[in-house]
């Protein structure tokens, strides 16, 4: 079994979440590596969770930290080999690590950026994590996937339900999508519902 388009889980905190999705066969599970991030991962944590999976990737993901920063956290999680940062700045330092690096940012702020933000993304192959305020997608949001998408991989974060994903699976001019896991309710119970159903229609048969 595998998924029609590529996909990368947000802020991964338990193992229930892990192991369902890379059951589901998800390309890239994310961790929050930051210790000031309400999903924050600790080292000990992150390694009891990863030694229960396989098949899947792991990034590290970072809002604020610098270059250094970063380069120090993930000396203490094994396994990671993709960086995802809200700072556009860490991750161009960070390319010499040869790790697959992601630019996560609110869509609306794109628009602000200057336009040579595509060149600089495509000069670093780095590819771009968009996410909204609202979570509805809108023409005018597919328009700016499409032009980013001629520089750079585009991951889409927002405006995905159970109803529209196998359209935007379809979808050219997006690389994946990056969907949120949550949290427990208590240890190994989680309501999967959405996520599941969305994953389900992600499904190629055999």
């Amino acid at each position: 079994m595998s998924l029609k388009t590529f996909v990368k889980i947000n802020r991964v905190t338990n193992l229930t979440d892990a192991r369902f999705c890379a059951g589901m066969n998800a390309d890239l599970l994310g961790f929050s590596l930051e210790n000031d991030s309400p999903h924050f991962l600790s080292p000990k944590n992150f390694e009891e969770i990863t030694g229960w999976i396989s098949g899947v990737n792991f990034a590290g993901e970072f809002k604020h930290s610098s270059a250094e920063v970063i380069k120090e956290v993930l000396e203490q999680y094994s396994g990671i080999t993709w960086i995802e940062s809200e700072q556009l700045e860490p991750l161009i330092k960070l390319k010499e690590l040869g790790h697959h690096l992601i630019y996560k940012k609110n869509i609306e702020e794109v628009l602000k950026l200057e336009k040579d933000l595509g060149k600089v993304l495509k000069d670093n192959s780095i590819t771009l994590h968009l996410t909204s305020t609202q979570n509805t997608l809108e023409p005018d949001d597919l328009e700016v996937i499409r032009t980013y998408s001629t520089y750079c991989n585009v991951l889409l974060g927002f405006g995905i339900s159970v109803s529209n994903v196998e359209k935007l699976s379809e979808n050219e001019s997006i690389h994946g999508l990056a969907l949120d896991s949550g949290d427990e309710i208590k240890p190994g119970l989680r309501d999967f519902d959405q996520l599941a159903e969305i994953l389900e229609n992600l499904e190629i048969e055999d």
